[in-house]
């Protein structure tokens, strides 16, 4: 499988890490608008589904942080020296953390609750709060929720530096995010409906657009690593550091606030097993 899938997308997309950086981004932000379009077809799913489609979201996630980017960070491009890894990672929850606070409105607006945690827009918005339409913070909210994903992607591919053996690497860590954004995908959608926003053609184009920002922070990703190697190992750390803060701050607390916490464990199990199974079937 693996060595199949590897020459399939060399064969096609060739080995350039930016070339394939792009299609890698244009792949997951495809599942992305796969998973929105779902609301056409499914149109009222269940909170019990819908929780256990973002635990398995998060299992994908969690397992690609550690197997795709960190592990590879520390043990292939620092020399088994984890500090440069560890830092990326500090600096990646750290940047999601204060770029929060940007949109202090954006968990009222997708579940209907206010966090005690939240950022008092008076003091961290330097315009009147009745002047922010919902559109505007949920596109915010969304757009800073994709961005780890398609960074990952460009420094999966960027790592790899057209060098065919680390290139299925890059393809798992691409494939895991794009399956994981199909229910990603969905649930933004059906966000979008319940904060509002009740054209379901327009949710569908909210969910577009969460994927569109991928691509070029796909791009981004590879062109960083690719023109200044000693920062790989930063990159790395900082996907998957900002790719952990979305899980622990937001995915698994929604999961866990409609009483199918088992439902949502279950799924994010499964997420694990997934990536797991994709890294060792591509990689190894």
């Amino acid at each position: 499988m693996q060595s199949g899938l590897v020459e399939l997308f060399a064969g096609v997309v060739g080995t350039d890490p930016l070339i394939s950086g792009l299609v890698g981004g244009v792949v997951i932000a495809f599942m992305n608008l796969l998973g929105a379009s779902l609301v056409f077809v499914w149109r009222d799913p269940s909170e019990r589904a819908l929780d256990a489609a973002l635990g398995f979201a998060a299992g994908v996630m969690l397992a690609a942080a550690f197997t795709s980017l960190i592990l590879p960070g520390i043990e292939e491009y620092s020399a088994g020296n984890p500090i440069p890894t560890l830092v990326g990672v500090a600096l990646g929850a750290l940047f999601l953390d204060r770029a929060d606070v940007l949109v202090p409105h954006a968990h009222y607006l997708l579940t209907g609750r206010r966090r005690t945690d939240a950022a008092n827009p008076s003091q961290s918005l330097p315009v009147d709060e009745a002047r922010l339409t919902g559109v505007v913070l949920f596109i915010l909210a969304i757009t800073l929720h994709n961005m780890p994903e398609g960074l990952a992607v460009g420094v999966g591919f960027g790592a790899a530096g057209g060098d065919p053996a680390r290139l299925g690497g890059a393809l798992s860590l691409m494939l895991a995010i794009g399956i994981q954004n199909i229910p990603e995908g969905l649930a933004v959608s059906v966000a979008a409906i319940n904060a509002g926003l009740d054209r379901r053609l327009y949710a569908a184009f909210a969910g577009v657009r969460a994927g569109v920002v991928e691509i070029p922070l796909a791009v981004l990703g590879a062109v960083a690593v690719t023109l200044v190697e000693p920062l790989l190992p930063y990159a790395m750390g900082f996907a998957a550091g900002a790719m952990l803060f979305v899980i622990s701050d937001e995915i698994i607390p929604e999961t866990h606030q409609h009483g199918y916490e088992r439902v949502a464990t279950l799924g994010l199990m499964v997420g694990v097993v997934v990536m797991l199974y994709l890294d060792i079937s591509l990689a190894a």
